[in-house]
């Protein structure tokens, strides 16, 4: 199941950042397929624990049976409560692959991906009440001029709001087809594919709240980290990287470093990586999807 549902980047990379205790509690907070976790399992022993977050319902099918293993089905945004409930109050490392799993783009009704006409869903949990056909018909033009431009990137944010909004009027907008065709003037010829892709991914992170719940959880790393216990995060966009970059140099999302009385600086994490680990040549020819990954690891203080 595993190798179809998501081949996992940067492997490697993560578990030595990981830097992994046989008898140590860690968290894979965004389980998938398992690919991490299984590679984690394998360098503990048998007082080792591994506790995997994923809120899709369609990862739980790839729960893996071993003692050491524990499943938590949420959010990774309620780290600190779930870890409290199963009775750990400090973990000695906590990795994250913040991707979208590529089983969820080749899962049509799931709304994700930019290749097949289907409902505009892209939750990423189906218990959640906002889909992007949602957005796209409720939101403000205001609203959506934000959300393309900040969430997306997209050059034109402003005109494809108003396309949208006026688009609406004529008929909702709940597939992809709809959506093209209210906005057919506005997608640059010749890039259309990417194009689209900065689309959905601004649609995506505002349906999913995903910079909200990614500072929420950071912060709370900080919180369940136990001296010395590795934060390792693996992003793939910039609005991402940013906020993971900054937590782990700073201790916040904006401005500078606080700093006490005696002009010590008050911050969660140090530096293990000072740049972004990217793939190398031989992992870009293998899995295409590493070519955007950078992952950042901080040790906590």
């Amino acid at each position: 199941m595993e190798n179809n549902y998501h081949v996992p980047v940067l492997l490697q990379e993560c578990i030595d950042g990981l830097n992994i205790k046989p008898n140590g509690v860690y968290v894979d907070v965004t389980f998938g397929g398992g690919g991490h976790s299984r590679e984690i399992l394998k360098h503990l022993d048998k007082d080792g624990v591994l506790i995997a977050f994923d809120q899709d319902p369609d990862a739980q099918r790839n729960k893996i049976d071993d003692p050491r293993f524990h499943f938590v089905d949420q959010n990774f945004a309620f780290l600190k409560n779930n870890l409290r409930l199963l009775g750990f109050k400090a973990v000695d490392g906590i990795l994250a692959d913040l991707g979208v799993s590529s089983h969820q783009f080749n899962e049509p009704e799931r709304g994700f991906s930019t290749r097949f006409d289907s409902a505009l869903d892209m939750r990423m949990d189906k218990q959640g009440k906002l889909t992007a056909a949602e957005v796209l018909n409720t939101y403000t033009e205001e609203k959506l001029h934000r959300i393309f431009g900040i969430y997306g990137e997209v050059k034109n944010a402003k005109s494809l709001a108003k396309a949208v909004v006026t688009g609406r009027i004529e008929r909702p907008i709940a597939t992809l087809a709809d959506f093209k065709k209210a906005v057919a003037a506005h997608i640059p010829k010749g890039k259309e594919n990417k194009y689209m892709a900065q689309v959905f991914q601004a649609l995506r992170i505002e349906v999913n709240a995903e910079i909200d719940v990614l500072e929420n959880f950071l912060v709370q790393t900080a919180d369940v980290l136990k001296s010395g216990g590795r934060l390792v995060v693996m992003s793939y966009h910039s609005l991402e990287d940013r906020p993971v970059k900054n937590y782990l140099a700073k201790g916040k999302f904006k401005g500078e470093v606080d700093k006490d009385f005696f002009g010590n600086e008050q911050k969660p994490f140090k530096l293990i990586t000072r740049k972004a680990v990217m793939a190398d040549e031989a992992e870009l020819e293998r899995n295409s999807r590493s070519r955007s990954a950078k992952l950042r690891i901080g040790e906590k203080l």
